[in-house]
């Protein structure tokens, strides 16, 4: 593919860079990200995913633009309260680069829609809040091989994840890490404990940049690691995760082989 002017304009101080490069701009512009909840991680995510020029964005999420969103969800204003947030995404990033696709999903994921939704796309990013979504997402990333970015938040932490299927590479999938989910009492959610909302930028941020890594095979994977970081703190330490070989999902003697959960 060609550039043109207004590309060139726009994607200069990715041009500039070495290890991007026009190659690397081309292969951004070709490729396809899902972003899987466009809320406080999806928000900052599908932003500068956009701006970084993915050629085709997807985004699924069923709920709709509430008043309590706006402290952490930027991609939404105030204008656009009870418009479904896929859509107010798509909004938002038509105005920010009108050179790129957007596919909106006013849906909830499960396990008749997953695998068809994301074999479209070469990327997918986890910003989802519930436990039944995550174990979905990665069973069928992993199923279809593709790359998975997952994070989390709560009250002044953060949590970042890459789940990836590599030949001769087993790394942790999620349920390596999480065999099942906890009980609902034990873990409570951003309503229920609260959020910084600041966090969810810099989180979903860490999401695209990883996401833009994985697709131009740019440093170091996040791969069979967790980066956390305590936002009271002002610090980030990684942990390794070791892939489990008891996994039910990517152990050496599965119970999950077919469909996702």
């Amino acid at each position: 593919m060609d550039f043109s002017e207004e590309q060139f304009h726009r994607y200069a101080r990715h041009l500039i860079l070495d290890e991007v490069g026009e190659e690397g701009q081309k292969r951004l512009l070709e490729s396809k990200v899902l972003v899987v909840g466009a809320g406080g991680l999806g928000a900052p995510a599908l932003l500068y995913l956009a701006a970084a020029g993915i050629g085709s964005l997807g985004i699924i999420d069923d709920d709709e633009v509430d008043l309590t969103n706006l402290q952490r969800q930027v991609i939404h204003n105030t204008k656009r309260l009870g418009t479904k947030k896929a859509d107010s995404a798509k909004e938002t990033i038509a105005e920010l680069n009108p050179g790129i696709e957007v596919n909106s999903y006013n849906l909830r994921l499960n396990k008749k829609n997953a695998a068809n939704i994301i074999s479209f796309y070469d990327v997918v990013l986890d910003g989802s809040d519930n436990f039944e979504t995550r174990y979905l997402l990665n069973d069928t990333c992993y199923h279809l091989n593709k790359t998975l970015i997952s994070a989390a938040l709560l009250r002044f932490e953060g949590q970042l994840y890459t789940f990836r299927q590599k030949q001769n590479q087993k790394t942790a999938c999620y349920r390596c890490l999480f065999s099942e989910a906890p009980p609902p009492d034990l873990v409570p959610r951003c309503e229920e404990a609260g959020v910084l909302g600041a966090l969810a930028g810099v989180m979903g941020s860490l999401q695209a940049v990883e996401a833009i890594k994985e697709l131009l095979d740019l440093g170091d994977s996040m791969a069979g690691r967790i980066l956390i970081f305590d936002s009271l703190k002002s610090g980030f330490h990684t942990i390794k995760v070791p892939h489990n070989p008891n996994c039910a999902l990517c152990g050496d003697h599965p119970s999950i082989q077919n469909s996702p959960i």
